[in-house]
């Protein structure tokens, strides 16, 4: 068991950089504007041979908590209740401000170990900063670079004695009885289980609901809501449990048109939920129920069909929603017409606020998964593709026959299928989506796009023609 150090600062002083470093991946969003970070991160982090969990935060601010700045204030402050250690960041070429005092203050009360670290520290800039960081009275600070990479063998051999302590703390809970319980055995047997968690990406447009949704399967606070449009800007991961299944959520910023999108931020963090559906499973596409299948809703479909995820539909804000019955004959109508791609795909009314619907939500999630992993013998896919061939044969093509002669799948996830023909290039795109109608249906593989691969089947006697 490692530790857990929160990143902690006023808005711009380079958390966010910080974080990027000791993950090794530029994963948190960076940029020249204060307040880019709003919700908390978690992240692996590394120093050297030193591992731990790295939270980076928002910045902390004094504003009213009703507001966007206070709710992100609020969530910073779980983060330095949930570490065992504060890194409190300063711009060093900026030198200790009011703000920082401030937040110092607030820091001692809450009585939690704080390393101090005097960012942007490089060059003879930063010098007088470091300096002046001592009136904070956190004793010496760590003076480095997050961007440059300097200074980090400092800050390894600050956070080196929290590895010892919880490596004290943890061999002081085992017993010195060498002799192994059978019994254990099997417990760690089962603990090991090949299900990994299950990633699943909540994707929509702005204030669709999703942040609300996953912070009610929770049970906590843990993402930042509120009225505000595009509030998400990060896509946040957050491991959780579902009726014994483990399930990786992924939190994303809100998708508009992209005429819309024109400031560099928002460009930051479409490109993040896009690399999200890329990463995921299975994509829940969270519709506001009041307004829904627009353009926008279409496009993110068509976009997890074309990435080969697995989509359920949950229609949030259906508690809104008075003639339920009418209105969930006319989205199914309207999903069966605008999303022939993935035909069959579930609509699950639910509510994110009260948290009706998450269990039906869930259950769909984990059906569609079984059908994106799903192989079908190959037996049984010649025995269809021999019907099949009886009852509607591939058309003559400039008045030659196309033969079809074997079928088979290589692989999962999606479903991808390769099938043998005479003619491949001939072979017109409607009977190929024919075939994959076909194999939705006999299958039982709605809800998840499928691959139909043409090859032309080698003739063992062509090369014996061409000697003659």
């Amino acid at each position: 068991m490692s530790f857990t150090a929160a990143i902690i600062g006023r808005p711009n002083v380079g958390k966010s950089t910080l974080f990027n470093r000791l993950v090794g991946s530029k994963i948190a969003l960076v940029d020249d504007t204060p307040g880019v970070t709003r919700d908390r991160r978690p992240g692996e982090a590394r120093i050297g041979d030193l591992y731990f969990t790295i939270i980076d935060t928002a910045g902390l601010e004094e504003a009213d908590p009703a507001s966007l700045e206070g709710r992100m204030r609020a969530q910073t402050e779980m983060a330095i209740a949930e570490a065992d250690v504060s890194l409190f960041l300063i711009d060093a070429r900026v030198g200790v401000t009011p703000i920082d005092e401030h937040f110092a203050e607030l820091l001692r009360r809450v009585g939690k170990p704080v390393i101090l670290v005097a960012n942007k520290a490089e060059g003879k800039v930063g010098e007088a900063g470091v300096m002046e960081a001592y009136s904070l009275g956190f004793g010496e600070p760590v003076a480095l670079s997050a961007e440059h990479g300097v200074g980090m063998a400092d800050l390894f051999a600050a956070l080196l004695p929290f590895e010892q302590l919880e490596e004290a703390l943890e061999d002081e809970g085992e017993g010195d009885d060498d002799v192994i319980d059978p019994s254990a055995l099997e417990e760690e047997v089962e603990q090991v289980d090949p299900t990994r968690p299950i990633k699943v990406a909540i994707v929509g447009r702005p204030n669709a609901g999703k942040s609300t949704l996953i912070n009610t399967m929770l049970g906590e606070d843990r993402m930042l809501t509120g009225p505000e449009a595009g509030i998400t800007r990060d896509s946040i991961s957050v491991d959780w449990e579902w009726q014994g299944r483990p399930i990786k959520l992924f939190d994303t910023a809100g998708m508009r048109k992209k005429a819309r999108v024109e400031e560099k931020l928002e460009k930051l963090s479409v490109g993040d939920a896009l690399r999200s559906i890329r990463f995921a499973e299975v994509v829940v596409l969270t519709l506001d129920v009041t307004m829904p299948f627009e353009k926008q809703d279409l496009q993110i479909a068509d976009l997890v069909a074309r990435e080969g995820r697995a989509l359920v539909i949950a229609l949030n804000k259906w508690d809104l929603i008075e003639d339920r019955q009418k209105a969930m004959a006319e989205l199914r109508e309207m999903a069966e017409r605008l999303l022939p791609q993935v035909r069959g795909v579930p609509l699950v009314p639910i509510s994110g606020l009260t948290g009706a619907g998450i269990d039906k939500l869930m259950a769909e999630v984990l059906r569609v998964y079984a059908t994106w992993n799903r192989r079908v013998p190959t037996a049984a896919l010649n025995r269809w593709l021999a019907s099949v061939l009886e009852h509607h044969p591939p058309p003559a093509v400039s008045g030659r026959r196309i033969k079809l002669r074997y079928m088979t799948q290589p692989k999962a996830r999606p479903p991808t299928f390769v099938a043998f023909c005479s003619r491949p290039e001939a072979l017109p795109e409607s009977y190929t989506r024919y075939l994959l109608n076909g194999l939705r249906e006999t299958f039982k593989l709605d809800a998840v796009p499928l691959r139909l691969t043409l090859r032309k089947g080698e003739n063992p006697y062509e090369d014996k023609a061409k000697k003659r």
